[in-house]
Formats: structure tokens, sequence, C-alpha cells
């Protein structure tokens, strides 16, 4: 963990993964409502060994710093409140664009710089696509607001969006709602599982659709110059 300081003076952590051999680009991983977990820092692991240097920020530092939680009991329900009532969502923004513009500096040539997120992290992911210039493509993980709040707007750059079949908070209206608006510079993929199917720690965990939205996260990076 190394510690940055965001558009508002705020000194928060951010997990740093640095790629292994050389740098494809860079990378914002957005976390989930439970805070930077071991299973976050794991997928910054595994895409800093495809490459990619990678910056995961702890969203909720200001509110709880070092807020961790698992999936269920009073942390989950603290998670809950600080993603939707303590938390403003567009800090979220403003702290992902901080690390964008920290990746694009971060050597000679800039590199491009890439997003991804899970849950709440998804909807990050997919929202950052549609505002800001910096970004070669975003891979959103089952984000809510995606197929709400989020819908009308095409991304700015190349992005997928993936979603369960089976998620109970996301209805598949939604889902086939947004898939109808035919986006020109987006792709939606539907799994046949559940929310949280990425998480080998979840109960909805699926390994064939955890491992096809990897590889198809991987081939957008890499088809827009990572």
């Amino acid at each position: 963990m190394i510690r940055m300081t965001m558009d508002d003076g705020a000194e928060i952590a951010v997990y740093h993964a640095r790629p292994d051999g050389e740098r494809r680009g860079g990378l914002v991983l957005v976390q989930e409502i439970f805070g930077v977990t071991d299973h976050i820092r794991e997928m910054c692991d595994e895409f800093a060994a495809e490459g990619y240097e990678v910056l995961s920020p702890a969203l909720f530092d200001r509110e709880h710093p070092g807020f961790e939680s698992d999936y269920s009991g009073p942390q989950f329900q603290r998670a809950v409140q600080l993603a939707r009532e303590l938390h403003p969502f567009e800090q979220s923004l403003k702290d992902a664009q901080t690390c964008i513009d920290a990746l694009k500096g971060a050597n000679d040539s800039g590199g491009p710089v890439f997003i991804t997120g899970y849950c709440y992290g998804g909807s990050v992911a997919w929202r950052m696509a549609q505002i800001s210039p910096d970004l070669a493509a975003s891979s959103a993980y089952y984000g809510s607001l995606v197929p709400t709040m989020f819908k009308d707007e095409a991304p700015a750059c190349a992005a997928i969006a993936h979603f369960g079949r089976y998620d109970d908070g996301i209805p598949m209206e939604g889902v086939e709602a947004l898939i109808a608006k035919a986006h020109p510079t987006a792709q939606i993929f539907v799994y046949e599982a559940g929310h949280g199917f990425n998480s080998d720690r979840r109960k909805d965990y699926h390994e064939a659709s955890a491992t096809q939205a990897r590889e198809r996260t991987l081939m957008l990076f890499k088809a827009c110059g990572g």
C-alpha cells in the first residue's frame, strides 16, 4: 500500500502493483463496497502479472480508514452504509481520475490507461468510461448503476460490461434495455451466474464465467494498446 493525495487534499491508501516484465500500460482497479480486500489485491497482482501497473484506491479511507469487510454480518451493513450514505459517488470518480492521471505520467510515453471494477467499482469503471478523456478501455463487472442511472450515455472509450443472469440486485430487464441501446463503443455480456461471480470468496462464484470475463477483459485491453 502507498499513500496518494487526491483532488480534495485527502491522503488515502492505494494498493500499487508493479508490472511483471515490460509495462503494457496502467490500470485502475476499483473495489467492491467491501474495501481493498485480499481479493481485490489478488486481482491487482494478477493484472500486474500480465504486464499492467495497477492502482486500487481505498475509496472509503476518508470515512473509515483501512476499512475491509467480509460478505455478511455487521461489517456488511457498514459497507452498505459507506457506499450508499457516507461516501459520495462523485468522489470515487474523482479518486479514479487521480489514479488515471498518475498512471498516465508513470513513464515517458504515457502509455494507455485502462479501468476495471467490481460491483460498486463496476459502476465507477463504466461511468469513468463515459466521462474521462484519458482511458483507452473499460471493463465493468456487475455495476448496478450501469443499466439504470448511466445507461443512456455511450462510453467515450471502448467498454465492456459483465452481468450475471441470476443477479437478484440487477434485474435482467434493465440489462436488456441497456443492450437495446446498442452503444457503438460498448459490448454487454450476460453470464449464467449470479452477482459477484468473479470472486472465489463469494457463494455466487462461477469459475467458468469468471474465466471468460477475464479473457474478454484482457483481449479488450490488448486490442486497445495494452
